[in-house]
C-alpha cells in the first residue's frame, strides 16, 4: 500500500465512522472512564466516583473481578477495592469490555456472516490473547483480552454503515469445504468500500479515544510488522490469538486464509510452538468462563 493510498483509506474510514458515531458509540459513562484514566492527574477516588453512579456497571465490573478470568484468591466486594487491587487501567479495560457486547448484536447478515459469529470469534481471540499474555508473563492480561475483543471491530463499522456493501463482500468471497476463504477478504473490502476492516477499526478506536496500542491492534493485526518496532508486542499477541481462534474454528474466520501464526510473531514474543499448542488446549474451557462473565 502506498502512502497516498494509505491516507486515502484512512480518510474514507474516518468519514464513515463520523457518520455512524450516533450508532457505534460506547455508553457515555464508559467514554468518561476512558477520558479520566488517560488523565495522569486522576485518582482512584475519581474513578470510583464515576462508576458508583452506574449500579449496573458496578455489578458487571465486580462480576468480572470475582470471576475465574482473574482468579483472585478472595471475593472483592467493592469497586474501591477492585481499583486498589487491579489499578485504574485494568478497571477501565473491564468497563470497556463490559460495554462492547451490545455492539455485536444485529443477527445474521448473510449465510457467511453473523454478528454473533463475530462476537464468538472476538471473545475467543480476547481469551487466547489473555492466555498468551499470562504465558509470557507480560503483566497485561486485561489489555490483551480487550485488544483481542476489539481487533475486528471494523467489520461492525462496515455492517452498521453500509451493510449492503458488506453483503457484496461476502457474496463475492468464496469458501472451500472447511470454511477457509479462497480470496483475501481485505482486498475485496478495499474494492467495495475503498478500505478494509483494519482501517475502519483503527478509525473507530481513534474516535473512542482509545490508547494508541489498541488502534495499532485494530489496524495491524494481520501485519504487525508494518508497525514501529517498539509498538508491535500487543499486535503480535493478537495476531497469534486470532490465528489460534481460526485454527479451532471458533466463530468468524473469513479474513484468515492461513491460520498459522507468522513465524516472526513467535520469534518476537519468544513463544514456542509447544506453548501455542498448550494455549489451544486450554482455550475452550477458558472461553466458557469468559462467556459466562461477559455474555451478550
Amino acid at each position: 500500500m502506498t502512502a497516498s493510498t494509505a491516507q486515502d483509506q484512512t480518510n474514507v474510514a474516518t468519514a464513515v465512522v463520523k457518520n455512524i458515531s450516533h450508532i457505534a458509540t460506547l455508553p457515555e459513562i464508559t467514554l468518561k472512564i476512558i477520558e479520566l484514566v488517560e488523565d495522569p492527574s486522576s485518582t482512584a477516588q475519581d474513578l470510583h466516583n464515576i462508576i458508583a453512579n452506574d449500579p449496573a456497571l458496578c455489578s458487571r465490573i465486580l462480576k468480572v473481578v470475582n470471576s475465574a478470568f482473574y482468579g483472585l484468591p478472595r471475593q472483592i466486594g467493592s469497586i474501591n477495592r477492585a481499583i486498589v487491587l487491579l489499578g485504574l487501567n485494568a478497571v477501565k479495560n473491564i468497563a470497556i469490555a463490559a460495554s462492547l457486547a451490545k455492539l455485536f448484536r444485529g443477527g445474521e447478515l448473510c449465510s457467511k456472516f453473523s454478528a454473533r459469529d463475530l462476537w464468538i470469534h472476538s471473545i475467543a481471540t480476547g481469551t487466547a490473547g489473555k492466555l498468551i499474555a499470562d504465558e509470557l508473563k507480560l503483566g497485561l492480561p486485561d489489555e490483551a483480552f480487550l485488544a483481542g475483543l476489539i481487533h475486528d471491530i471494523g467489520i461492525m463499522v462496515e455492517m452498521q454503515a453500509e451493510r449492503l456493501k458488506l453483503v457484496e463482500v461476502f457474496e463475492t468471497l468464496e469458501l472451500d469445504g472447511d470454511g477457509t476463504p479462497k480470496q483475501d477478504m481485505r482486498e475485496l473490502e478495499t474494492k467495495v468500500f475503498g478500505t478494509n476492516h483494519e482501517v475502519f477499526g483503527a478509525a473507530l478506536c481513534e474516535t473512542w479515544k482509545f490508547p494508541r496500542s489498541f488502534s495499532y491492534v485494530a489496524g495491524h493485526h494481520h501485519d504487525p510488522q508494518s508497525l514501529p518496532d517498539n509498538s508491535r508486542t500487543l499486535a503480535w499477541v493478537v495476531h497469534v490469538a486470532d490465528r489460534i481462534s481460526g485454527t479451532l474454528k471458533l466463530g468468524f474466520r473469513c479474513d484468515l486464509r492461513d491460520t498459522s501464526p507468522n513465524p516472526a510473531a513467535l520469534d518476537a514474543l519468544k513463544l514456542s510452538l509447544a506453548s501455542v499448542e498448550g494455549i489451544k488446549s486450554m482455550l475452550p474451557k477458558a472461553i466458557e468462563e469468559v462467556e459466562a462473565t461477559f455474555g451478550t
